[in-house]
């Protein structure tokens, strides 16, 4: 958006970019960033995609500039955590290194500006699949890649037509019942993880299904990705915390790809402005 005034916030949660994937939304990320700075960033997990790119290399130059963009901030002074996930599980042997002022964790606790203290962690510790059945992970990978691919063929189609994104994953995430199972019993398992913890809410990934819901004395955060919805947790100065989905924004905008439609999800046609948390 030619000329528009940077957002800033006091802490910005990105996770399930998967850079090194043909799916990432590289550009889109590149956008938000250029629109969004915060005194203190978190990567919660799956920045970089170590499965695929172990498969294939695929590192476009968009990816880079991801890359690039993050150091830059660090250079200028945003204090950036990096949480490994599954995905990039490699760097768990780094914990507390620090590559060009990024510091890598497994997890970390944030303590917001209303006092309240969140438990920042990817998820997949918590995905038994994940942790114990190895080879059924990877295989749940490959199908993943063909629902991208689903998606892609389904895009093209609708706009062809001149119809709006629809997301055939996100749909199946939110209409089969053993995806709905899945992701209830995910932050049951969370937020159970944030009691122990003795914090107020946890702050993840890992699912690519973005929420802001409150389970008992537990505030469950959920970023979301960057390869279907685009979306990342936003806090205020004041504490507030908000989903920001950001595909959406701006469609005549010169830095976003000439292949850019307005996105639905869950039947509503989103704007890009901030979604309140409820």
């Amino acid at each position: 958006m030619p000329g528009a005034a940077t957002k800033q916030f006091r802490t910005l949660f990105i996770s399930d970019v998967h850079l090194g994937s043909r799916a990432a939304k590289a550009d889109f990320l590149i956008d938000f960033l250029r629109h969004h700075e915060a005194e203190t960033i978190y990567l919660v997990g799956d920045i970089v995609d170590g499965w695929r790119l172990r498969r294939s290399w695929h590192w476009p130059q968009s990816h880079n500039d991801v890359v690039q963009k993050l150091l830059r901030q660090a250079r200028k002074g945003t204090n950036i955590t990096y949480i490994a996930g599954n995905h990039d599980e490699f760097l768990r042997m780094f914990q507390g290194v620090h590559f060009g002022g990024i510091v890598v964790a497994d997890r970390a606790v944030h303590v917001a500006a209303d006092g309240k203290r969140f438990l920042i962690i990817h998820g997949d510790q918590f995905d038994t699949v994940v942790m114990n059945v190895r080879w059924l992970a990877y295989l749940g990978d490959r199908a993943y890649d063909f629902a991208m691919l689903t998606n892609r063929l389904i895009a093209r189609l609708r706009r062809l037509f001149g119809l709006p994104y629809w997301s055939f994953s996100s749909w199946a995430k939110t209409t089969v019942k053993q995806a709905v199972n899945f992701i209830g019993a995910f932050q049951d398992i969370l937020t159970d993880e944030a009691r122990r913890a003795e914090v107020d809410g946890v702050i993840c990934g890992h699912i690519h299904h973005a929420a802001i819901e409150t389970f008992g004395d537990v505030r469950y955060i959920n970023t979301g990705d960057w390869v279907e919805s685009c979306t990342a947790v936003v806090e205020h100065f004041d504490g507030r915390m908000e989903i920001v989905h950001w595909p959406h924004v701006h469609a005549e905008t010169p830095s976003l790809p000439e292949s850019f439609v307005p996105v639905l999800i869950d039947g509503r046609l989103i704007d890009g402005r901030a979604v309140e948390a409820a």
